[in-house]
């Protein structure tokens, strides 16, 4: 298990004052080369729309992101983008170069990985500026995103002090368990010693994720004898005890602030009507902003399914066998929480305001809350214009271009002060 940040209830869910502009920022908005960036966005979007419906249509479930990744790398390469490459895993990464080799990186990435199936339908239908399918903004208007962004930078001759990362992350949904980002952390040295993180995970321009919901997952999974319901009728059973336990589950009460929340998700067991099931499991998501409460459900969870099995063996017969019960990981994530105040999550914000949003730090889990474990300042922002329907299949976004460009260039502006030897700023 990573390591935690502790933290305060008040720390997880207070809700900072506006903080003021980093002078890094207030000097990106008033540089010429900054506006030509922003006439290189405008100019750049229908190209941008069309390589966010190239990658949708790319088929990329999580274990399955070979494909994508390919086409991306070349994507990368065709957008400047030096060194590019997969790496052991399957992460496509590449580097812009800064001034100073010398200075920790910053990593900007986005996921190629989607929550669908291999066979879900992917083809991208338009109507005006609404674009509809599966996948298309979680993640792939992010991975667009980025390319966007470095063509931008190219065109208006913009060096930034730090070299920047760029990365396509597998494994960001579900049992991808963060995979990649763990990968590119562990693997790699220098990305270890990074001076920020920035996911391109969201829809919209307002929203900054610097509060990073932890969660664990597993399937407790009951074990018995089994046998015909008429001729063994009176044995033990395991949906007892698995009933038991989500029953307990459900009696546990959670904190308001910092926000947990707990679920028994997927109900799997049995062979027939007329047989006394051999297994039942269920899937269990616990999460929070504060690892302590992640840690004391899920001891009560563990203890409630041990009880409820020991109640079995002791109320049934176990002439042929008796339950047992064991517990099957599923994933992890770290939570974590960054200061607001300062460093990359008042970079965001005074980037967002500067172009008419209306941004607020938010709590979600994305690729950053790994490196937030690692002590890492992490950030997950969006890539403007509407979106919705992430993780079904309508999923939509619209690529109207004012609203579209509103979140490029706050975007732009983020990366490029995070970029700077000033950005980032100590986690909390």
């Amino acid at each position: 298990m990573l390591g935690h940040l502790m933290l305060g209830l008040a720390a997880a869910s207070a809700v900072s004052a506006n903080p003021e502009t980093p002078d890094a920022v207030a000097q990106i908005l008033a540089s010429p080369r900054f506006e030509q960036a922003q006439v290189a966005l405008r100019k750049d979007h229908d190209r941008l729309v069309a390589e966010i419906i190239r990658l949708t249509e790319i088929p990329s479930p999580t274990f399955g992101e070979a494909e994508r990744a390919k086409a991306y790398a070349e994507m990368m390469r065709t957008s400047g983008i030096a060194d590019v490459g997969l790496d052991a895993i399957g992460n496509v990464v590449g580097i812009r170069r800064g001034r100073d080799p010398a200075l920790p990186p910053l990593i900007v990435a986005a996921h190629l990985d989607t929550v669908f199936p291999d066979g879900t339908p992917v083809r991208v239908t338009r109507e005006g500026s609404l674009l509809k399918a599966p996948g298309i903004g979680d993640d792939a208007r992010g991975l667009a995103a980025l390319l966007a962004l470095s063509r931008a930078m190219n065109a208006s001759g913009i060096v930034t002090d730090r070299d920047i990362y760029f990365v396509g992350t597998v494994g960001e949904e579900g049992r991808g368990n963060l995979r990649g980002v763990r990968h590119l952390f562990d693997s790699d040295p220098r990305a270890r010693t990074a001076s920020g993180f920035i996911t391109f995970d969201l829809n919209g321009s307002d929203r900054i994720v610097t509060r990073h919901v932890g969660s664990r997952r597993y399937r407790i999974i009951f074990s018995g004898p089994g046998g015909h319901s008429f001729d063994r009728f009176g044995i033990v059973n395991p949906v007892v005890p698995l009933a038991r336990t989500v029953t307990a589950l459900y009696a546990m009460t959670v904190p308001p602030d910092p926000r947990t929340t707990y679920s028994a998700s997927v109900i799997s067991g049995g062979t027939s009507i007329n047989t006394i099931p051999a297994t039942a499991a269920v899937d269990i998501d616990i999460r929070s902003l504060a690892p302590k409460e992640i840690d004391r459900i899920d001891a009560g969870v563990r203890l409630a399914a041990q009880t409820a099995a020991r109640e079995e063996n002791a109320a049934r017969s176990v002439a042929y066998g008796s339950i047992s019960v064991r517990f099957e990981e599923i994933g992890e994530r770290p939570a974590g929480v960054i200061d607001e105040r300062s460093g990359l999550g008042a970079i965001a914000f005074a980037a967002g305001r500067a172009f008419g949003a209306r941004p607020r730090f938010d709590a979600v889990s994305t690729d950053a809350n790994l490196p937030v474990s690692l002590g890492i300042p992490a950030i997950a922002i969006g890539t403007g214009g509407r979106g919705g329907g992430e993780h079904s299949l309508e999923e939509f976004i619209d690529v109207e271009i004012e609203e579209s460009l509103r979140g490029l260039n706050a975007g732009l502006v983020t990366v490029i002060a995070a970029a700077s030897k000033g950005g980032g700023a100590p986690v909390r």
